[in-house]
């Protein structure tokens, strides 16, 4: 094994900021989806992306370095967490539950709604994307890179029978990429904003959004008119939310001794009731919270 020879290699890619299109060749495994009644359509099957190793090399090394810069840029927001070194699934439970407590000791009562971008990574538009590095100021040949790397991409469909053909891929950040999550991260940084009392966080594409005040109904109405601005942003990224997947909840101590609310939150004319004591956020892992007592 000779390393230096890879990173000889490597060298001239990343100071021109191209990434060839020998690189950016992937091969899709077409798989059957267990337990379909029938599979006359494509949404019974899944695919499997194998990228290029040799390309996996090259983006994990432009994903440290972008790392770096997104940080020293200012191209993230300080409640996104995950895909960046030290910001993990158990980071963004803690913060939330550190701020629904803080918020309860002041005497405020507290919902949070959970959202998920629907179809995440394919939504990043290439162009849209590098003119948030550019206009942040990241150094030409990282934003040429990164145009380079998400632009003429081709994939194989690969089953039984199947001719190997390639055929052009025009979907975001490709599935399985080492820079992929962290491109999508930067890429939906604009949907984060302020709520006065309460806290926008997010993991990858899952969305907490988190309001207090003197009761849980008005929460709602809070809830409401921020999905309502996260709408709005996302739409102007080619991005949504999946309605079906929200989760809602009211926090609750166990002195509270309020009668239990169980005030729903409607969203885009679908109704989403409470959850009883906890939810599933970020990986599977619930947001610990003091439960609620079993009676008021």
């Amino acid at each position: 094994m000779a390393p230096h020879i890879i990173l000889e290699l490597l060298a001239p890619l990343v100071a021109y900021g191209s990434h060839p299109l020998t690189l950016k060749r992937a091969d899709g495994i077409v798989l059957d989806k267990p337990g379909k009644p029938s599979y006359d359509s494509p949404s019974s099957f899944t695919v499997i992306v194998l990228l290029q190793t040799f390309s996996k090399i090259l983006e994990r090394v432009m994903n440290s370095r972008l790392s770096c810069v997104a940080r020293a840029c200012g191209l993230l927001d300080q409640h996104q967490c995950g895909s960046l070194a030290g910001l993990s699934a158990s980071d963004a439970t803690t913060t939330l539950a550190h701020e629904v407590r803080t918020l309860q000791m002041a005497q405020r009562k507290v919902s949070t709604l959970f959202l998920d971008i629907k179809g995440g990574f394919d939504n990043v538009n290439s162009s849209s994307l590098c003119g948030m590095l550019k206009a942040k100021g990241v150094n030409p040949y990282l934003v040429s890179w990164t145009r380079s790397f998400l632009s003429d991409r081709t994939c194989c469909l690969l089953y039984q029978g199947s001719p190997k053909i390639f055929a052009p891929v025009s979907v975001g950040t490709p599935q399985g990429s080492p820079v992929s999550p962290l491109l999508f991260v930067i890429y939906v940084s604009r949907l984060h904003s302020e709520i006065p009392m309460g806290l926008t966080l997010s993991y990858v594409d899952d969305f907490g959004l988190t309001a207090s005040s003197t009761s849980y109904r008005r929460n709602i109405q809070i809830l409401q008119r921020q999905y309502a601005r996260l709408k709005s942003k996302g739409a102007r990224l080619g991005v949504s939310f999946s309605i079906p997947k929200t989760e809602f909840i009211h926090w609750r101590t166990n002195r509270d001794r309020a009668p239990i609310s169980h005030a729903p939150i409607h969203l885009d004319g679908s109704v989403s009731n409470p959850r009883a004591r906890s939810v599933g956020w970020v990986t599977g892992l619930p947001p610990q919270c003091p439960p609620r007592p079993t009676s008021p």
